[in-house]
């Protein structure tokens, strides 16, 4: 790889080549083709457009081997910008190279096409959000189209259209018959400015996702949800599996699902047939355990504050805290406050009255919504027991103590329990163990697992999204709605106020409905879907993205699935990754699909920053590709993209980036175009190689090489495009050798047709427009990948440092399989190494054949 020194600018755009020859100044007389990007782009995209197999995966039956390559979908805002381009020109020079491999590629794009900004278009320009949606749609797909993505259209999946939509309610069906669907009422997260639910993971620090600096309120309602939490363990074992995830994403996921292992133990309230019952993973310390904390909303507390006023205002003090606290998503941090009830509870072990508080940090959606407050072992419960005087007692101590016990709270579990009855003594692992099995024995307690995984609300409150296809009969209840009665299509034409719930609410033609059971009259469900349940399956629709009796064709995906590679950004690794590993296994376990996991390989790419933020719309630093396609071209737009920095690294904005990247493009034309004539006449006969052939042809190998091993591997696809640039820096320096016919026609014409094919997955259009240059006619796409051969790429000669005491002296050049002695002696012969050997006593000389030569003096 070359060192940051060596790598060659894009901007350097000045043909080094001169010579007093006659042939070179003919050449070099001859005027310059100009490179014209706006006209080469725009004919082959049209000659592209004309040929619309092009990009078309060849069915499951073809002999090659797959390749299933994918960009995650966007959202059709209107515009592409830069960030974007990013991401879909990593995933354009894959699907390229594999289709140059040999491999029969699916590489599909379609739009997560519902959600909440086309309402607020409606609201703001009386556009229907049907009409905004997909007069976007049709302005984004020209916008890929002239970046030259290579999309198969015909697999195109747009999920506001009822033929798509209408398999998110079939979906949902299979779900509530199995109960995985059900409804029920919840405390959820609403946000004021969306007029609509959002699911936990779409609430960030107590902020909508997509409304940055709007608070999430709690509010109470009748919600439909998606039993993601019967698949908890499941999702979690099966990350071990995914081993070429990024880490990153993972360990994000294994926390968000967040397992604990633990007991579940039973306080009995005193003088009431109740039975707190609470979740601990710390069981060994529950003779510690000098109270209750249940959360404000808890039943028993409400039935407590039921019969005493006072303590009703003093909870309802505490809800209103906790609530604020989840608004600002400070939970966390919540200043903790409690009220003690008047009430106790018996502590299974111990038989002593612990006092039962309401306390404003516990939450009742989390765990049991009660806890056993251990104050010695618990730093929070320290606190709480400090503020309100309650007992701190100490259950646990080092196993080796000093001479003075370490001070409370005290909460390692490499210790051993002190006044703790039978079980003073044992370790905390094997207290754990036996105390559980007590508990369980005589009745009050169980060895228990919890997830952090809720399960996800699906509900919202808005006209944009897929109708959840249930009604309510005042007969038989819920009903779902029969199968043959599918899609129950969106209404047309609906106002838009975001203003008291749903709009469909609204519309009695869309809400009054018959019972399929009894005949009689039924109130249609008016909530749609949360815009995550189409984004969670729709990769399988595209393999067979037509067909309309089935969500897709069992036979396509098992040929096509799992996903070879998935390219998106790190910001859905809990939301839609999560959701959409939970849509495969319960497809699997519908029997519509093999495979558990969808997805083989993750990459994650790093954002576009711009004015020290990252791209995008709601920040107003957005540049868009058009201006960039318009003054540079769009193989300049998107090689600066994949040549700008690592793809897994955050990429700087520099306009001055992409024209250098233009100014390198023009070269390569220049050069090419130059010895287009010679190439297209050369023989293919092999002649003997010059010095100077054989420099070029050692230079080509080793980028072939290079570039092979970057696809193969981490996707440097930067030091990729800079291998090029250093090809083309000899080329152009031997531009009068060429001319001078020191190397062989042939040999020219093998090196453009190499250097033409490696620029086809950066620059597709300029590789195409070259590739008719120099006489080929099959199509660069279709075209095998060069081949490297490991003997040409070999360097003759390599550069060994000489180091004395470890200090570098010198470098000298050596014959790549120079022995040790001649290493030694050409060390020796070297004058700076020889000046600072003078007078010196040279004690050893370590050699590393290839790497270094060290004297060691005195």
């Amino acid at each position: 790889m070359a060192t940051q020194r060596e790598t060659p600018r894009a901007d350097a755009s000045v043909d080094t080549h001169t010579s007093s020859s006659p042939s070179a100044a003919n050449a070099k007389a001859r005027p310059e083709v100009r490179y014209d990007p706006a006209e080469i782009e725009t004919r082959w995209q049209a000659r592209w457009a004309a040929q619309p197999e092009l990009y078309a995966a060849e069915p499951a039956t073809s002999r090659k081997p797959k390749y299933y390559v994918l960009e995650m979908l966007p959202y059709p805002s209107g515009q592409l910008h830069m960030g974007h381009v990013r991401n879909y020109a990593i995933g354009d020079a894959l699907a390229r190279y594999m289709w140059m491999q040999g491999y029969n590629v699916l590489h599909p794009m379609g739009w997560d096409a519902f959600g909440l900004p086309a309402e607020n278009a409606a609201l703001k320009n009386n556009t229907p959000p049907r009409e905004w949606t997909q007069k976007n749609i049709a302005a984004m797909r020209v916008q890929m189209d002239r970046l030259g993505l290579s999309y198969d259209w015909a697999t195109e999946v747009t999920t506001c259209l009822p033929d798509y939509y209408r398999w998110n309610q079939w979906f949902f069906l299979r779900m509530y018959e199995r109960g995985l669907a059900y409804r029920k009422k919840s405390k959820v997260n609403w946000c004021p400015e969306c007029q609509t639910v959002l699911a936990n993971e779409q609430v960030i620090n107590g902020y909508c996702w997509r409304h940055e600096e709007t608070l999430v309120e709690q509010r109470e309602l009748e919600q439909w949800f998606l039993r993601t939490t019967q698949y908890a363990q499941e999702l979690l074992d099966g990350l071990d599996k995914l081993d070429n995830w990024p880490e990153r994403v993972r360990t994000m996921q294994r926390n968000w699902i967040g397992r604990s292992e633990g007991a579940t133990v039973g306080f009995a309230i005193e003088g009431r047939s109740d039975v707190v019952k609470v979740f601990t993973t710390r069981i060994d310390t529950i003779f510690g355990a000098t109270s209750l904390q249940l959360a404000p909303e808890h039943p028993l507390i409400r039935a407590f504050a039921d019969q005493d006023a006072e303590l009703a205002k003093r909870v309802a003090a505490l809800t209103d805290e906790q609530n604020h606290a989840r608004e600002s998503g400070d939970v966390g941090g919540i200043e903790k406050h409690g009220v003690f009830t008047g009430h106790y509870a018996v502590n299974p072990f111990t038989q002593e009255r612990v006092p039962v508080w309401a306390a404003n940090y516990v939450l009742l959606d989390y765990g049991m919504g009660a806890i056993m407050s251990v104050p010695g072992h618990d730093e929070r419960d320290y606190d709480f027991a400090s503020k309100y005087g309650i007992a701190i007692k100490r259950v646990i101590r080092e196993k080796e103590p000093g001479e003075a016990p370490a001070p409370l709270p005290f909460a390692s579990e490499d210790a051993v329990l002190v006044d703790s009855g039978e079980w003073t003594g044992l370790s905390c692992a094997e207290a754990q163990q036996k105390m559980t099995a007590f508990a369980k024995a005589k009745g009050f307690g169980e060895a228990t697992v919890t997830f952090r995984l809720k399960d996800w609300g699906v509900s919202r409150q808005r006209y944009w999204g897929t109708p959840i296809p249930m009604l309510y009969c005042a007969k038989d209840g819920i009903v779902p709605v029969p199968d043959d009665q599918l899609p129950v299509l969106l209404p047309e034409h609906v106002e838009i106020t975001q203003e008291g719930g749903s709009p469909l609410a609204k519309l009695p033609e869309f809400v009054n409905a018959t019972c399929p059971k009894c005949g009689g009259p039924a109130r249609r469900e008016t909530d749609t879907m949360d815009t995550f349940v189409d984004s969670s399956w729709y990769f399988y629709r595209y393999t067979s993205a037509k067909d309309d009796t089935s969500p897709f064709d069992t036979n396509a995906v098992a040929y096509w699935f799992p996903i070879d590679q998935y390219i998106g950004g790190v910001e859905h690794a809990i939301l839609h990754l999560i959701y959409s590993r939970f849509w495969t296994k319960v497809m699997r376990d519908l029997g519509l699909i093999r495979n558990d996991e969808p997805v083989a390989r993750l990459f994650t790419q790093g954002m576009v920053i711009k004015n020290g933020a990252k791209m995008s719309k709601s920040k107003g630093n957005v540049v868009s590709p058009d201006e960039m396609i318009a003054q540079y071209g769009a193989d300049a737009a998107r090689m600066y993209a994949l040549f700008a920095a690592p793809p897994d690294r955050d990429l700087d904005w520099q306009e001055d980036g992409v024209a250098g990247v233009s100014r390198f493009l023009a070269r390569v034309y220049r050069f090419v175009v130059r010895h287009a004539e010679l190439a297209r006449s050369a023989s293919r006969a092999s002649a003997e190689a010059s010095p100077a052939a054989t420099m070029l042809l050692r230079k080509l190998h080793q980028t072939i090489r290079k570039i092979t091993q970057d696809f193969g591997g981490r996707w440097h696809f930067n030091t990729s495009i800079a291998a090029i640039m250093e090809l083309v820096n000899e080329l152009t320096a031997a531009d009068a050798a060429i001319a001078e016919g020191e190397v062989a026609p042939a040999t020219v014409a093998s090196i453009l047709e190499s250097l033409v094919l490696m620029l086809g997955p950066f620059a597709p259009h300029l590789a195409a427009e070259l590739w008719e240059q120099i006489g080929r006619c099959d199509g660069v796409l279709r075209h095998a990948w060069p081949k490297f051969d490991e003997a040409l790429a070999r360097e003759d000669e390599i550069e060994v440092p000489v180091q004395i005491n470890g200090k570098l002296r010198s470098l000298i050049k050596v014959s790549v399989d120079a022995s040790r002695e001649t290493l030694e002696a050409s060390a020796r012969a070297d004058e700076k190494v020889q000046s600072a050997l003078a007078a010196k006593t040279v004690v050893k000389v370590i050699v590393v054949p290839g790497k270094l030569i060290n004297f060691v003096v005195r």
